[in-house]
């Protein structure tokens, strides 16, 4: 069993010890076991790094491990703490991969693979479904802002008048911005991330949009690739907000304090344990190191052209998660359905990587915050996606992560091609 810390005090700012002792007694008094005390699914597996140099092991001999799709066994769901119920609540997507719940609690779901935006009307009473744009070109991010639903693609970011009153859709696409292309996938060492994520700041007057290197480790030629960059919501006054992050696919802005986060893929081809892959704050100007260094000074001895000067002053991201998990989408779990423990903290979803010789990630970590900061290292909420970590087959792959209107948290399986709800029931 781990006991964890309570969460008291972290909405309203520090509380005095006798406070925290009496409100603790009473919760304890009212809420069930689970709430105090979870027996969660896997050992803490993380670090939190308090933004200070972390050791690392040595390179080593890289693995080229895919996994195996295969179909999931009838009766058989993922596994979460006791006191959750995980459940299918849509399938028949082609790739569903992020999500975004609109203002009136519709689902987005960006169906990459088909091309399709797709909404799932009052989901949670399994309301129609309905392609919301088509034609798209391996559309990812999905933000709302006032009417107009904002969209990432391959190599757009576009935005489509919409009624937030009843999430249809009011007028054609209209172009916001041109971010660099999807590298050819056949050319050699390219990756040809497609994964761009949107984000709105908390004054909606700001649209920060990531864009992921087209390369492993090599320099790009392209200073806008590796960066999160920020503009006006038309796509103007663009400019780079953040650099070195190679290829930041999950994006948000912190509800409370309004600083940008962000869960980053890293590198390949160091070995099964380097570098870990990392969630951490934004920070405007901050270096992250791609492609030079990574998780501070560690230098990257593939890559020989080295910036001027002998420091390059790169960032400690926040939390590492481990290396070749693969974080994407995560959110911030500002609902009350779930025990007070995961209140304001952060879910992620973790798509797993080849690049590992055992299977790591496949799952959706936890990370709980204290006043709008990481408070511990990440654990495992959801798993069960991978039989046997030492073989090829997988049940499915986590991307998307949201919070329905309910409280109840909704990930898209992009291998398993359907949407999880996971509740709690008190």
């Amino acid at each position: 069993m781990v006991r964890e810390r309570s969460r008291i005090g972290a909405v309203d700012g520090p509380m005095r010890r006798e406070d925290k002792d009496r409100h603790r007694r009473l919760l304890e008094s009212l809420l069930p076991a689970a709430t105090v005390v979870l027996c969660l699914s896997a050992a803490v597996r993380g670090q939190l790094t308090h933004g200070k140099p972390v050791e690392l092991p040595r390179p080593s001999v890289s693995a080229n491990n895919p996994a195996r799709l295969v179909p999931m066994p009838p009766g058989l769901t993922p596994h979460a703490p006791p006191g959750f119920t995980v459940s299918v609540l849509a399938s028949g997507f082609e790739e569903p991969r992020w999500l975004a719940v609109a203002p009136n609690d519709d689902v987005f779901v960006a169906d990459s693979a088909s091309g399709t935006i797709v909404v799932l009307h009052d989901p949670l009473h399994r309301g129609p479904r309905e392609v919301f744009a088509d034609h798209l070109s391996l559309p990812f991010g999905i933000a709302f802002h006032e009417r107009f639903v904002y969209v990432a693609e391959g190599s757009t970011v576009d935005r489509f008048p919409y009624d937030p009153r009843t999430a249809k859709r009011t007028g054609e696409k209209q172009p916001v911005l041109a971010v660099p292309p999807v590298a050819e996938p056949n050319a050699p060492g390219v990756y040809g991330h497609s994964t761009r994520s949107l984000g709105f700041s908390l004054d909606g007057h700001r649209l920060f949009v990531s864009i992921g290197a087209a390369t492993n480790v090599s320099l790009d030629d392209d200073p806008a690739r590796a960066v999160v960059i920020v503009c006006d919501l038309d796509g103007t006054h663009r400019r780079v907000y953040a650099s070195g992050l190679r290829n930041a696919i999950g994006l948000a802005v912190h509800p409370h304090s309004g600083r940008v986060w962000a869960t980053v893929n890293e590198r390949g081809g160091l070995g099964d344990d380097l570098p870990p892959d990392y969630f951490t704050e934004v920070r405007e100007r901050g270096f992250y190191g791609f492609p030079f260094n990574y998780v501070g000074e560690h230098p990257d001895t593939r890559v020989s052209q080295r910036p001027p000067g002998t420091a390059l002053n790169v960032v400690v991201p926040d939390v590492l998660l481990g290396a070749h998990v693969a974080p994407m989408q995560f959110v911030f779990y500002e609902a009350r359905q779930y025990p007070i423990r995961y209140w304001h903290g952060a879910f992620i979803a973790e798509h797993g990587s080849s690049n590992r010789s055992r299977k790591a990630g496949y799952d959706v970590v936890f990370v709980p915050f204290r006043a709008d900061r990481p408070e511990s290292a990440p654990t495992i909420f959801l798993d069960g996606f991978v039989p046997d970590a030492a073989k090829p087959e997988a049940y499915g792959r986590p991307v998307g992560i949201a919070v329905a209107s309910d409280g109840s948290l909704l990930i898209a399986d992009d291998g398993g091609k359907k949407i999880w709800r996971v509740s709690y029931q008190r």
